[in-house]
């Protein structure tokens, strides 16, 4: 009987370590400190050159990149016909075209299609 007992409370023990791990909350890239912070110029040129090491280097790291605004939508924004800069949300700033600006984002990688660096979870540094 006590072995029954240890053995559930030994499952319930790794079950709830395995929901734990499974389920962890997501990243928060606008409370996390950027591991790099560059110009669109920089990498994209590292990018260029070596994209292997290039994506070593800065896939899925929250980034802050500098840059002037080539395209910008609702809900993205372009610098320097570069970088592609996704938000979360429908861009609140009064940023327009021309303008230079500072973003923090998660790099998600390189379209080698459209030739551009793809970041995520976007917001502007002000």
């Amino acid at each position: 009987m006590k072995k029954k007992v240890f053995i559930f409370i030994i499952t319930v023990i790794v079950v709830i370590i395995a929901y734990n791990y499974v389920y962890q909350d997501h990243r928060n890239i606008q409370k996390e400190k950027a591991e790099f912070v560059v110009s669109a110029t920089e990498i994209s040129n590292e990018y260029s050159n070596n994209s292997e090491e290039a994506s070593s280097k800065y896939l899925n790291k929250t980034i802050e990149i500098s840059g002037q605004i080539t395209k910008l939508n609702e809900n993205d924004i372009v610098l320097d016909s570069k970088i592609f800069c996704q938000f979360v949300s429908t861009i609140n700033s009064k940023v327009q075209e021309g303008d230079m600006v500072k973003i923090k984002g998660r790099c998600i990688g390189f379209d080698d299609l459209l030739g551009e660096l793809k970041l995520d979870q976007c917001s502007i540094i002000e």
